[in-house]
């Protein structure tokens, strides 16, 4: 099965998730492991910039990777879904958690 394939059954999976256990809208925390290097946490951050986020960065023990947490009022389990996949292809390297 192809990736693409894959990412499709894991966000239909977590959509459907989504709308049976929270009211929308709703707060919605992401968790994503980006490499360390500043110009890719910036792009993270600006994709959610504007939406009254609340953006937390920690970077490793080893300061490889770097944690960035957001918390963030979304509209829809849709929302949710498009902003993972934005972050998917604007960032290379990202893991969302």
């Amino acid at each position: 099965m192809s990736k693409s394939n894959n990412s499709d059954e894991f966000y239909k999976r977590l959509q459907e998730q989504l709308k049976e256990t929270s009211n929308w809208p709703n707060e919605y925390l992401y968790k994503f492991i980006v490499p360390s290097d500043n110009h890719k946490i910036a792009l993270v951050e600006e994709i959610f910039d504007n939406m009254g986020a609340v953006i937390k960065t920690k970077p490793s023990s080893k300061g490889t990777y770097t944690s960035v947490s957001i918390n963030v009022q979304m509209k829809s389990a849709q929302a949710v879904i498009d902003k993972y996949k934005e972050v998917g292809e604007k960032v290379s390297g990202v893991i969302s958690l």
